[in-house]
């Protein structure tokens, strides 16, 4: 490759990035904002009362609950935590998880954007069977010891004064919208470095990776979805989830990177396993490991990815099955006029008022000195700094790139 390719392609990266994130700007606005809005006025007191068994009822409300929680995979960890401490049944907190990480609708929106409906369809119904076979199979292997002795671990919980104040004072409430702005940040604070990171990866592997990469890492990638054996459809499902545990960035940063593998011959079942996979990458087992000992981590770890390879399967055959399974000429996002006049246009310049007016609620108006915590799992600091490094390096890549393309 000549100097000049390089730099040209590499202008070509930096442009795919930042129009790959300008997609989804007003996506990420739109649900972090409702997902602010939902954690501060929707109580979730006496969860835990009705999360208690191991039966359909708790797990349905251990779905519902994650599903109006939804967040980061890291906020999620640290509430299933305490869910599972307070008297949660073990497989209500890995509804709850699932659920506050899969059954999302700022996911859903990105999705949309970069993969379009048949893939939201994927993640909903996925997300929803992934629940149902992780119940299946504790059920069958029934391991009350280890999960008895994890609960041990965790020790007694501390009791909590409850909020009795009903949503329609709460939102009256000028405290309660500092709180939502406060909540807004954490929640961009949570992800800006698996964004950043995700995007330029994406743009990245856009501009050099050549097929022939692809075409070695997923066996048998093709021009349609229906050409693919049991075999290989099982070898992308395995390597769907071992590419995202090696790449550490979240299922928001990932959306982009799942639309080039789709774009690039990848499977549905290896791209929507690639999507599930948040939850079995190496800080998650970490972290569990940390609050319930390497045994619980290691069984939440085996249930969840058994869980989505079966996931997978069961969603690439059923949209075959029913006609409705995604080709590639229906994602195409590199070759794209990113920054043109259209709706994406004028849904962000909206979108970046309204961020405008939350960022100043949480931190300039007068009652910005509200407290507002929220549980978070705790980190590993060389994972964080490397990210946190990795990402100032995006953005020089990034801020380079764009001078070359205008250069």
């Amino acid at each position: 490759m000549t100097w000049n390719k390089f730099l040209e392609q590499w202008g070509n990266a930096a442009e795919t990035s930042l129009g790959f994130f300008w997609m989804a700007l007003w996506a990420f606005i739109l649900g972090y904002a409702l997902s602010s809005l939902i954690q501060v006025f929707v109580t979730k007191q006496n969860m835990q009362n009705t999360m208690g068994g191991a039966n359909a009822k708790s797990l349905l409300f251990g779905s519902f609950f994650g599903f109006i929680s939804s967040s980061c995979s890291f906020s999620a960890l640290a509430t299933t935590k305490s869910l599972f401490k307070k008297g949660a049944s073990f497989v209500a907190s890995m509804a709850f998880l699932l659920a506050s990480t899969n059954l999302v609708i700022e996911l859903g929106i990105v999705i949309s954007i970069f993969l379009g409906w048949r893939f939201v369809v994927g993640e909903y119904i996925g997300g929803i069977l992934l629940i149902l076979i992780v119940w299946l199979l504790v059920g069958i292997f029934n391991p009350k010891s280890i999960i008895s002795k994890a609960r041990k671990k965790l020790g007694e919980s501390k009791k909590e004064e409850k909020d009795k104040t009903p949503v329609s004072e709460k939102i009256q409430q000028m405290e309660n919208w500092v709180k939502v702005g406060k909540q807004y940040g954490m929640e961009w604070k949570m992800v800006w470095k698996d964004v950043t990171i995700g995007f330029t990866i994406a743009g990245i592997i856009s501009a050099f990776v050549p097929d022939a990469f692809f075409e070695t890492l997923f066996i048998n990638t093709g021009d349609g979805q229906t050409e693919f054996g049991f075999l290989t459809l099982l070898e992308h499902a395995v390597i769907g989830p071992f590419a995202a545990f090696m790449t550490f960035i979240g299922s928001m940063g990932n959306i982009p990177l799942a639309a080039l593998l789709f774009g690039k011959g990848v499977s549905f079942a290896g791209v929507m396993a690639f999507i599930f996979s948040d939850l079995v990458v190496f800080p998650v087992l970490r972290i569990n490991a940390k609050y319930y000992g390497w045994k619980m981590s290691l069984l939440i770890l085996a249930l969840l990815f058994t869980a989505l390879i079966v996931t997978a399967f069961v969603l690439h055959y059923g949209f075959d099955l029913l006609g409705i399974l995604p080709d590639l000429s229906q994602v195409n996002i590199t070759e794209q006029d990113f920054f043109k006049l259209n709706y994406t246009f004028f849904m962000n310049i909206g979108f970046l008022l309204i961020s405008g007016v939350l960022i100043y609620l949480g931190f300039f108006s007068k009652k910005k000195d509200i407290m507002h915590m929220k549980e978070m799992a705790p980190k590993s600091k060389w994972l964080e700094k490397i990210l946190k490094y990795l990402a100032l390096l995006s953005y020089c890549w990034l801020l380079i790139g764009i001078l070359i393309k205008i250069i």
